[in-house]
């Protein structure tokens, strides 16, 4: 398999746009990656474009792919539709590394784009629930973290405020990213008194619906040298698995662990050399519970990280400095692919007013959907410089 490097990526800005289309969102990001990348558009060959529910909030159906590519200019090469929830962008850059490492290509384009905000919040939040097996009961993610939270918080002396620690960095980091849906740093009374989602959770810890777009082009090493002279970011590692049922009677590995496990095993590097994490935050408690999933810290030792701020942008390993999805947005299926473009930019030392010293490896963690006991998929990828 030949190695993969990140050629150029690109994001809009995250937030509540009703006046722009899909095709719109997908063109610019596109586009961003395209220049970013240095590349004419007619040296991609094949293209993986991510989307999760537009074919139940949209007028576009079946074949998203095509209709926000051709919106863009691309015509005649394949394109491969990816659905897979809040994983799909994830799923769809692994797609388009596999057709470079493999050699059928030597450059691809992955795509995310979701428009989640329409006419009907309603239906919008109907079509969030549908990504897991409880949709019919009107579950939500914040009830499925609710309900699972009590346990683990009295066996780890977790309280609320942990949680409003992790919001509170996460609004910080998002005030300093201009393409984050929300730019106001939180205090912690303002996260605590908000409004009751699914206690202990209020509506600051949990991320929002959002429209956007993110993109990478990926291409084997030995060609890249044709279009770029700025540092190579390679892609060591990305690596996707699904949920499994819990059994009380067995060891139950987490799908976060599961999916880091062979990912560092891929890439040879472990959870002790990465140097900044991008990791789905889709509520507050989540960071936390990654942080030990991916190895980064000891089970139980998640909420002494966050009170001596080993995560934020100056501590030992930041986590989520876009913002996270609580800050910077959740459009499902542009969620993977803004992770990965902002791990590539804070390798370059692009990342401006957040941006880390020195990184050299960067992880982004993307879990999506709900089967049973765990999440549906996950998705783990490693970025070295």
């Amino acid at each position: 398999m030949r190695d993969v490097v990140i050629l150029g990526v690109g994001m809009t800005r995250f937030g509540k746009f009703l006046e722009r289309s899909l095709q719109d969102l997908g063109r610019e990001a596109t586009w961003a990656a395209i220049e970013d990348a240095n590349i004419a558009p007619r040296d991609i060959p094949i293209a993986y474009v991510a989307n999760s529910l537009a074919y139940q909030l949209t007028e576009l159906k079946g074949i998203i792919g095509e209709h926000v590519l051709g919106a863009s200019g691309f015509f005649g090469i394949p394109i491969i539709n990816v659905e897979n929830a809040c994983s799909s962008g994830s799923t769809a850059l692994r797609g388009a590394c596999l057709e470079v490492a493999s050699g059928n290509y030597d450059i691809a384009l992955a795509l995310g784009v979701e428009k989640l905000f329409c006419a009907d919040t309603a239906k919008s939040a109907a079509a969030m629930s549908s990504g897991t097996m409880y949709a019919k009961y009107g579950f939500m993610f914040p009830a499925l973290y609710s309900m699972s939270l009590k346990h683990w918080m009295e066996k780890y002396h977790i309280t609320r405020e942990h949680f409003a620690k992790v919001t509170m960095k996460n609004s910080k980091n998002g005030s300093l990213n201009p393409r984050a849906q929300f730019r106001k740093p939180l205090s912690m009374e303002e996260i605590l008194n908000a409004r009751v989602i699914a206690g202990p959770l209020t509506l600051y810890m949990c991320s929002t619906m959002g429209d956007g777009a993110a993109a990478a082009i990926v291409c084997s090493r030995q060609k890249a040298c044709q279009y770029t002279s700025r540092p190579l970011i390679h892609v060591a590692a990305c690596e996707l698995v699904s949920g499994t049922v819990f059994y009380p009677d067995k060891h139950h590995e987490p799908i976060g662990t599961h999916a880091s496990r062979l990912a560092y095993q891929k890439s040879g590097i472990g959870p002790e050399d990465i140097n900044l994490a991008e990791v789905h935050d889709g509520m507050a408690p989540a960071e936390l519970i990654i942080y030990e999933e991916m190895g980064f810290c000891k089970e139980g030792e998640s909420a002494r990280w966050i009170d001596e701020g080993v995560t934020q942008i100056t501590g030992k390993l930041p986590v989520n400095p876009s913002g996270g999805l609580t800050a910077k947005g959740h459009p499902v299926a542009a969620t993977g692919l803004a992770q990965v473009a902002e791990v590539v930019w804070q390798l370059r030392g692009e990342a401006g007013e957040r941006q880390i010293k020195n990184p050299k490896v960067g992880l982004t963690e993307n879990a999506g959907g709900w089967i049973l006991d765990d999440n549906a998929a996950c998705a783990v990828t490693i970025l070295k410089k």
